[in-house]
């Protein structure tokens, strides 16, 4: 992407919220966080993020909710459902809900940042496959227009 990628960080521990910013931001990403789901919806309405980094446990509502109440735009937000209670249940749950990735606590590093690489990548490929689609539908329809004329 040519502008700087936009992270929402969405967990009430502020250590990790505090670990998460110096960490991407050091990556050159720019960071945002929200301590509830309310809070993050909020902020997602008002401001456009690639990617939302989702604790499972908010103390206003289970991150897996939060997964489609976040506001998407274009380019659509990446959800990536963080969480200390790896289990299957999360992990289905998360799958359902149209979570884009899954994360483990303590969080490693190297992993995060991959993960974030990765889902920057999917989006971008989004954003080229949805460019192209509109661009056939343009000509299409002003080919008809040549074509009734």
């Amino acid at each position: 992407m040519d502008k700087q990628a936009r992270i929402i960080v969405v967990d009430d521990d502020e250590d990790v919220v505090k670990s998460l910013k110096t960490i991407l931001e050091s990556e050159g990403y720019l960071v945002d966080y929200a301590v509830t789901g309310k809070e993050a919806i909020r902020k997602t309405q008002k401001t456009t993020y690639n990617i939302a980094l989702i604790d499972i446990k908010l103390p206003d509502m289970p991150g897996i909710d939060l997964l489609s109440l976040i506001r998407d735009d274009v380019p659509r937000t990446r959800k990536v459902i963080i969480t200390g209670y790896p289990n299957l249940q999360n992990a289905i749950l998360a799958i359902n809900k149209h979570a884009d990735g899954f994360l483990l606590k303590p969080i490693d590093i190297k992993k995060l940042l991959e993960i974030v690489e990765e889902q920057l990548e999917f989006q971008r490929d989004e954003d080229e496959y949805s460019e192209k689609k509109i661009a056939e539908f343009l000509r299409s329809k002003l080919k008809e227009l040549n074509d009734d004329s």
